[in-house]
């Protein structure tokens, strides 16, 4: 078992430091919004709760691309893979235009939501540039995907790290209005975001374009412009279950985040902090996931069910190990966690007291993860879906908001029913797999 893991830890380890790049960026917006004050922060925690859900239902469709071109990796058919490519472009390119037109649509229903006065008035600039950064966004992680189904997961890592600094300088400039800039505010850290992705997703299609490891899935530009429904069609079937998987999970998450926010900013800023480290945690989980995916949909190319139980059950140990170092560190640190996003000591003592949670459902979050790779290297991606719904909604949301405002837990409430979605989530999933591959 160990000597699966050893062989998945490679392809690991530079998705794990992409992701976790990743939510980086978004958490040098928070810490720096933080010290505006917890207006700012709540307003961004408002519309990063918005914005979540039609940003995951984008990125979810993507991670059906790598299993993809990993099954056709292991059957030896580049002609497929380069279909993938061209297609999936496509599919990024309508994709991303819809969920930015669809949310500049719904900008008029922000103050409709039930916030605070003060930060639903310093949402909407924010927003509309979050908004339009998911176009972008969902060209370079196709691309990434793509990428990472051939194994080459280090080029998405390396744009992922590069793009750090680049937005914390861009943060620094506009949010804090220095080398002469006027002072954007909250705004500022949207149009930081925005310029991230976008010189993120030329670089990546630069580089899958012109670099040579890529050359044998290139096909002339006839093909390239070219859609092909079956393709557009195959690469939907895993996607949009998949996106349906990742939505439901985040916009429990989000929707949470925005009824906390009728208890007032401070519950809202602390749930921001609390979540924001969860996340942090959560991004090595999905690394290990994806990479998961991509071996146990090779070994599914090639036939290998044993092979697809090994990598399963080794990944799933590996997670489990990484997942009480993450409660350790929780437990350990929780009353300075807090510090890095915010200093006003209401919001800095409640945030300590929801990591005591998020330090719970640690392993419950890191399996549930890696189960729903591991089901969609088999393609098995539909019983799943109905699995993560019935763990979040009709079992963990319900249970959090009653006992947040019918029993009055205050926002704690709310963090007990993630840790209970979560635990359900995990054993389905996981029980599954181990049961189909026995």
């Amino acid at each position: 078992m160990f000597k699966e893991f050893k062989n998945t830890l490679p392809l690991a380890i530079p998705l794990i430091l992409s992701n976790i790049t990743q939510m980086l960026l978004h958490l040098t917006d928070s810490a720096m919004v933080g010290y505006l004050g917890h207006i700012e922060l709540a307003a961004s925690s408002f519309v990063n709760n918005v914005v979540i859900i039609p940003q995951v239902i984008g990125s979810g469709i993507t991670l059906a691309l790598s299993p993809l071109v990993a099954f056709a990796l292991g059957q030896n058919d580049s002609n497929k893979i380069s279909k993938y490519l061209y297609n999936s472009i496509w599919l990024s390119l309508i994709v991303g235009l819809i969920l930015v037109v669809s949310l500049f649509l719904l900008t008029p229903m922000l103050g409709q939501m039930g916030q605070q006065a003060e930060v639903a008035a310093m949402a909407p600039k924010y927003y509309q540039l979050m908004a339009a950064s998911l176009f972008p966004m969902m060209v370079f992680l196709m691309l990434k995907q793509f990428s990472d189904g051939l194994e080459y997961t280090k080029t998405g890592m390396v744009i992922s790290l590069v793009a750090l600094p680049v937005n914390a300088f861009l943060c620094w400039l506009f949010i804090f209005g220095n080398l002469g800039l006027p002072k954007l505010g909250l705004a500022g850290a949207g149009l930081a975001t925005l310029i991230t992705r976008t010189l993120q997703a030329i670089v990546m299609f630069i580089i899958v374009m012109k670099h040579p490891i890529y050359k044998p899935y290139l096909r002339k530009f006839s093909e390239a412009v070219k859609i092909s429904k079956a393709n557009i069609k195959e690469i939907l079937s895993i996607g949009i279950p998949s996106s349906l998987q990742l939505t439901m999970e985040s916009a429990a998450f989000a929707i949470s985040g925005i009824l906390i926010g009728h208890l007032g900013a401070v519950s809202q800023a602390a749930h921001q902090i609390a979540l924001n480290c969860a996340s942090l945690t959560f991004m090595a989980s999905v690394g290990l996931s994806t990479a998961a995916s991509i071996r146990v949909s090779n070994a599914f190319g090639h036939g290998n069910k044993p092979l697809m139980r090994a990598i399963g059950k080794s990944v799933l140990l590996g997670g489990l190990v990484y997942s009480i170092i993450c409660i350790v560190v929780f437990v350990a640190f929780k009353n300075q966690l807090p510090l890095i996003f915010n200093h006003e000591p209401e919001v800095v003592a409640l945030a300590a007291g929801l990591l005591l949670l998020a330090a719970i459902f640690q392993i419950s979050d890191a399996t549930q993860a890696i189960g729903v790779g591991l089901l969609r290297g088999m393609k098995d991606v539909k019983k799943p879906t109905l699995y993560v719904m019935i763990a979040y909604w009709i079992i963990g949301i319900p249970l959090g908001y009653i006992l947040t405002f019918k029993m009055n837990f205050g926002v704690q409430g709310m963090w007990i029913g993630f840790v209970t979605g979560l635990t359900i989530s995990s054993l389905f999933l996981n029980t599954r797999f181990l049961r189909k591959t026995k």
